[in-house]
């Protein structure tokens, strides 16, 4: 699990560097950091959705579809996508395809994230402990399980999949979210 002394970039509303700060006083103070984050899909459209570990220093034990973090300070968005999916799912040598910025800001997190799709087949392991569970859903699963009162989703990725739904970009409007 990344530790609370690790650099990372903060950043202003436009996701320009503006700083840096450790991760603890990140989270101590929701500064506004650089983020990733990376849906993973199947080539049938299906996404891989997993349950963070009750470790996590934000939203612990909350379901997610989007493997990803905060920019470690001087890190570029692609290198920190690529580490951060062979960190959390095992996954690596795959295609980035970047889809969107997305600024998300509430009361426990503030960040500018990068956002990327990834298309893959291949097994998916979760070594590091950051995550506990994961599946392939199909999107009209997923959309109707974050249709569910009280279903524990990071809100971030939630705000993610409603703009990529709205906007019509790819399949995702297949979420029903609109």
């Amino acid at each position: 699990m990344p530790g609370g002394d690790e650099v990372v970039s903060l950043v202003d509303e436009r996701g320009t560097v503006v700083g840096r700060a450790t991760r603890r006083r990140v989270r101590r103070d929701n500064l506004r950091h650089a983020a990733t984050a990376v849906l993973v899909r199947r080539l049938d459209g299906a996404i891989y959705v997993h349950r963070r570990s009750p470790a996590k220093d934000w939203c612990p034990s909350c379901h997610d579809a989007a493997a990803g973090g905060l920019l470690l300070d001087g890190e570029q968005p692609a290198e920190s996508a690529e580490r951060e999916l062979a960190e959390e799912l095992g996954i690596t040598g795959v295609v980035l395809r970047p889809l969107l910025t997305n600024l998300y800001e509430d009361d426990t997190t503030r960040c500018f994230e990068h956002c990327f799709e990834v298309r893959y087949d291949g097994a998916v392991s979760h070594d590091d402990g950051e995550v506990v569970w994961g599946d392939w859903m199909p999107l009209p699963e997923l959309g109707r399980s974050l249709a569910r009162e009280g279903w524990p989703f990071v809100p971030d990725t939630r705000t993610l999949l409603e703009r990529l739904c709205r906007e019509g970009v790819g399949d995702y409007p297949a979420l029903g979210l609109a």
